[in-house]
């Protein structure tokens, strides 16, 4: 039965009227049961309102904190593999730390402006392999025979012992293959001189077919120009060792015995010309060389050739060719590819690229290849800065040399100046450390011949000049010192690509002596992109002549 205050409540179901007597029929008894089931079934309030506010809002205090803490642990990193190792450990980075963008990046060399800094010291470790093999992307092919080159210039390759292709090595032969305008960009020691040089030797045995047996003297069909004797001739014996049994002749150019050449100048089929812009230059102007035939030209150390020192020749000489995409052409469609290939070679790409080869070729014609770590540290190279003073920096010198003779590490030691280079080569000399010296100033008799004595072994170490760090294949050298800190990134980056290139026996390292006021600013871009794992700031050489000149050039034009 249901008592009187119960359908009471529930008489809005049932609209028969109250009465004692009356008997509720059971479809109606049954809902009212029902909804009095479900009213006591509803949520109770256990604690008051208030209280509840506070635990949501403690409980979601709580999750920021752990979230903060996570992050904080994460950008931590991994605390027992450190990246960079100072000192002062409480400023060492490990692998996988971060920094927050509002948070100040902590370096070891911020105080070392003062001299009393003197004696600090940290090193960036080598945390990965060398990146000459880390493909790309996915699906890359990793052997010679899918670049497009011939079976004669692949079985010359396997027996000189490349197995596998680099990654530059990879991206670049197609494209020069194909006779694109091409700048190849990668880091240094990855194997950029067979990336050009293999398919020049492919075009001009195919070029050469043309002429059969009537083939005229002192006409090359390619022409590959460097900074530095040295280079030209390590260059001239890679090609020569590669072109063996083609039928193709690579003849070496350079400086030295012009005089004697405009004097007796020689008759010879030259098919390629590996040559110094200087030398080459008086031997074109003189008429020794007919350059009508030239369909491919390569500019290797692109960035040292087009900056400050080698601009003017450099621009000057190219003018006489008519480059395929040139901008200063007179065609409706400048960019229809007619005419010589150039392809640019270097380590490094200044950030004005477009206004130092307008005078060149229109920079939409050149197709850009350049690899993940150009511009960056190599992973794979250990780096340490030492903070030193005048009076402790010879005999820090002395010490490092006197352990890499102990060990028999070949070393390079590097200075800004061809006095200080010279003075080195005495200083380690005098100490029973054999070592030859290599600059700009020698002459081209003294210069014969030094740095093979360095490459076979005749010297353990070589004291050279920044003409030393550009290009030139240095697989013996296991120790790099940095005696005078370079003057630009670029040259810090060529500098370190002395040592664990490709094919080298040694990973080697890079010690480096920093105690000036523009050097520890240069030292502090370094540190910092290497916690923050960014691009090298600034990568340009010494080409602010260049800029200034063209933008005092576009000012006047605009008056």
């Amino acid at each position: 039965m249901v008592s009187r205050l119960q359908y009471f409540m529930f008489s809005g179901v049932c609209s028969l009227p109250f009465s004692s007597s009356v008997r509720l029929s059971r479809p109606c008894c049954e809902n009212q049961l029902r909804c009095a089931a479900t009213l006591s079934q509803k949520p109770v309030i256990q604690i008051p309102q208030q209280m509840a506010e506070k635990m949501r809002k403690a409980k979601l205090q709580q999750r920021k904190m752990e979230r903060q803490q996570f992050l904080r642990k994460s950008q931590e990193g991994n605390r027992s593999i450190p990246i960079i190792n100072c000192k002062r450990k409480q400023l060492n980075h490990y692998l996988g730390q971060s920094y927050s963008k509002f948070e100040e990046v902590p370096l070891a060399s911020k105080g070392w402006q003062n001299r009393k800094a003197a004696g600090d010291y940290f090193t960036i470790h080598g945390y990965g392999g060398n990146p000459a093999f880390t493909h790309l992307q996915k699906g890359l092919q990793e052997d010679f025979d899918s670049l497009g080159l011939s079976q004669e210039l692949l079985t010359k390759i396997w027996n000189l012992g490349y197995k596998t292709p680099t990654n530059i090595q990879t991206l670049a032969i197609p494209q020069v293959l194909e006779g694109n305008n091409t700048l190849i960009a990668a880091e240094t020691g990855n194997g950029k001189t067979l990336a050009f040089v293999a398919p020049m030797l492919q075009q001009i045995a195919q070029r050469k077919k043309a002429f059969r047996d009537n083939y005229p003297m002192n006409s090359p069909l390619g022409l590959i120009v460097v900074p530095g004797r040295e280079l030209a001739e390590q260059i001239q014996t890679i090609a020569s060792s590669l072109a063996e049994g083609l039928g193709i002749n690579v003849e070496l150019v350079k400086g030295g015995r012009t005089k004697k050449l405009m004097l007796n100048p020689a008759v010879t089929e030259p098919h390629l010309l590996v040559a110094t812009i200087g030398a080459l230059s008086k031997l074109t102007t003189a008429g020794l060389y007919d350059m009508s035939l030239v369909r491919h030209i390569t500019l290797d150390e692109a960035d040292s050739l087009l900056d400050d020192s080698f601009n003017d020749s450099v621009i000057r000489y190219l003018s006489r060719f008519p480059i395929q995409g040139c901008s200063n052409t007179e065609e409706p469609e400048p960019l229809v590819m007619s005419g010589v290939q150039l392809t640019l070679v270097s380590a490094t790409t200044p950030r004005s690229l477009h206004t130092i080869l307008d005078p060149i070729v229109d920079i939409d014609s050149v197709v850009r290849i350049s690899t993940p770590y150009l511009h960056h540290i190599m992973p794979h190279i250990p780096q340490k800065f030492i903070r030193v003073s005048h009076m402790t920096k010879a005999e820090k010198l002395l010490e490092l040399a006197k352990n890499d003779a102990r060990k028999g590490v070949p070393f390079i030691v590097f200075s800004n100046s061809a006095k200080a280079s010279d003075w080195v080569s005495l200083y380690l000399s005098e100490n029973n450390i054999p070592c030859v010296n290599l600059n700009g100033n020698m002459t081209a008799a003294l210069r014969e011949g030094r740095f093979e004595a360095f490459q076979s072994g005749q010297a353990l170490g070589l004291s050279c000049t920044d003409l030393t760090s550009r290009g030139l294949d240095t697989v013996r050298a296991g120790h790099i010192i940095n005696f005078e800190f370079p003057k630009f990134m670029a040259d810090y980056i060529h500098r370190c690509g002395r040592t664990g290139r490709v094919g080298s026996q040694m990973t080697g390292h890079v010690t480096s002596f920093v105690h000036r006021p523009q050097e520890v600013e240069l030292l502090q871009k370094i540190e910092y992109a290497a916690r923050k794992r960014e691009d090298l700031p600034n990568v340009n050489a010494n080409i602010k002549r260049i800029i200034l000149s063209k933008a005092v050039t576009k000012d006047m034009q605009i008056v």
